[in-house]
């Protein structure tokens, strides 16, 4: 879960156990259990039933304004007064109205633990009660929120379209997520609201993978090897893709519809940042930019980075630039060889994949995200070794061929 913000108070009252109190949606879900259990009619009790129609009189209020609501909280407020609200305080209050929205005319708990935001919409997209661009519209405006208030007033119309399929929420772990929205938290949610709405299912892991690097056996095929450059929607595709550069992987909301990353589904519920789904991401950003006002598909397979360099440096001979413009392209792929890491490494091939944008040049994708895999891994020296001799070598090839 994401962590609270630790510049507010945070603690929620406790019993005379000094335990943790419940959340109001906790005991909902546990009130309606306990009748159950009991063999009568499920059905929640008159508190339950009082106290939801108060979170719905708070709906578009602000926190802290609704009477009726008071005794519903359970994020402590401190005795000697404050200048704001609690950034948890003000999160609660939104996370409760959400549910007494989602609650409302449900017969059984909405409240369902372990179910993420995009776990949910990935299974609204399944019910088929919203067409799948409807739908991704809706998430990524609330991905896309600037602050909390925003963010509640999408989620105030997302919803209600849970309750009619449904569906099913983790309000705990909505609570954190809002808490941290609007601090240093919300792009490990993003990337698991990101996560969970694409999750593909659990993957079969190669055989001494250790669950968060590459996966085989049914891996979708990735953007740029299927990108056609005649599609109607290549531009804004490219233009979603390009929003990414320079961003962390996975928080972007506009390229969700376009990782194909597999993961083992615990690192992917947690929106983990993983090699695999890094290199994917800037990867594709790289190919967004290459692929720019190009006619034809500029991943290119076998186009090693050395070999595109080269291809370059030949082009530049040939149209009369001289020996000068080949050494400088020389210079400017050692460079980018002796990257120290990956993120080094990544900054020399954005300031590359231009160059090769305007001479018409394509690269291999699929090589140059193995190679952003294994960069700066420490358990794999050896592999970075061989590429940068394996490149060095394609570039004089292509250079003087």
């Amino acid at each position: 879960m994401t962590s609270l913000s630790s510049t507010h108070d945070t603690r929620l009252t406790t019993g005379r156990t000094g335990r943790r109190r419940q959340f109001f949606w906790e005991e909902a879900a546990q009130d309606r259990q306990s009748t159950r259990g009991e063999g009568r009619r499920p059905e929640f009790s008159e508190y339950v039933v009082r106290n939801l129609r108060a979170l719905r009189e708070g709906v578009g209020r602000d926190a802290g304004t609704v009477a009726s609501m008071r005794t519903v909280h359970r994020v402590f407020l401190p005795d000697g007064g404050f200048d704001r609200l609690p950034d948890s305080y003000v999160a609660e209050h939104y996370a409760l109205t959400l549910f007494g929205l989602h609650q409302h005319a449900a017969s059984d708990p909405v409240h369902r633990p372990g179910v993420g935001l995009g776990t949910a919409c990935l299974r609204l997209r399944s019910s088929e009660a919203l067409s799948e661009a409807a739908l991704e519209r809706r998430l990524i405006s609330a991905a896309t929120a600037q602050d909390l208030h925003e963010l509640a007033q999408h989620l105030q119309r997302l919803v209600p379209l849970l309750r009619q399929a449904g569906i099913g929420l983790d309000y705990t772990r909505l609570f954190h997520e809002l808490a941290g929205w609007d601090g240093a938290g919300r792009n490990r949610t993003l990337r698991a609201w990101g996560l969970q709405y694409t999750d593909p299912g659990t993957p079969v892991p190669t055989p001494g993978n250790d669950g968060i690097g590459e996966h085989t056996g049914g891996e979708l095929a990735p953007y740029w090897a299927t990108f056609d450059p005649g599609s109607g929607d290549a531009g804004a595709e490219l233009a979603a893709l390009r929003s990414g550069t320079g961003r962390e992987a996975g928080a972007v909301a506009a390229m969700w519809p376009f990782h194909r990353t597999r993961m083992a589904s615990e690192w992917r519920d947690k929106g983990s940042l993983t090699r695999d789904l890094a290199a994917e991401h800037v990867a594709l950003t790289l190919f967004a930019r290459h692929q720019q006002a190009q006619s034809r598909r500029m991943h290119v397979p076998g186009n090693s980075p050395g070999t595109a360099a080269g291809e370059l440096a030949k082009k530049a001979a040939a149209s009369g630039e001289g020996k000068s413009a080949t050494a400088a392209l020389e210079r400017r792929f050692g460079v980018l060889l002796t990257s120290a890491d990956a993120d080094e490494f990544a900054m020399h091939l954005r300031s590359l994949v231009p160059l090769l944008n305007r001479a018409g040049v394509g690269l291999d994708y699929d090589l140059l995200r193995s190679a952003l895999r294994v960069w700066d891994d420490p358990h794999r020296p050896d592999t970075v070794s061989k590429l940068r001799q394996q490149w060095d070598r394609d570039f004089h090839r292509a250079a003087t061929s």
